[in-house]
């Protein structure tokens, strides 16, 4: 399994769960596996187009997955997605 981490501004949409375990594929696949579980997941992370939002960022192992494959990097079994909101300011 991958374990998805979600952040607390989003634990109201997945029933309170901190950590999520869903199947290997790619993180396109994990957010469309969460938001089967948690409806209206998916609409915060991504935007009308399907890509993930600017205000989100997702980590594979810790890295960004903007220096990798985006939507289509691959999650194996053991992986760790962590989700975390961009937050702007000073």
């Amino acid at each position: 399994m991958v374990t998805v981490t979600i952040p607390p501004t989003l634990r109201r949409f997945c029933g309170g769960e901190e950590r999520v375990e869903v199947s290997p594929g790619t993180v396109a696949d994990a957010i469309q596996q969460l938001h089967a579980r948690y409806n209206g997941i998916r609409d915060r992370l991504l935007d009308d187009k399907g890509q993930v939002r600017g205000s989100v960022l997702v980590f594979v192992n810790q890295e960004d997955i903007r220096f990798l494959q985006n939507r289509d990097t691959p999650l194996v079994e053991g992986d760790e997605v962590s989700i975390i909101p961009a937050y702007a300011g000073g």
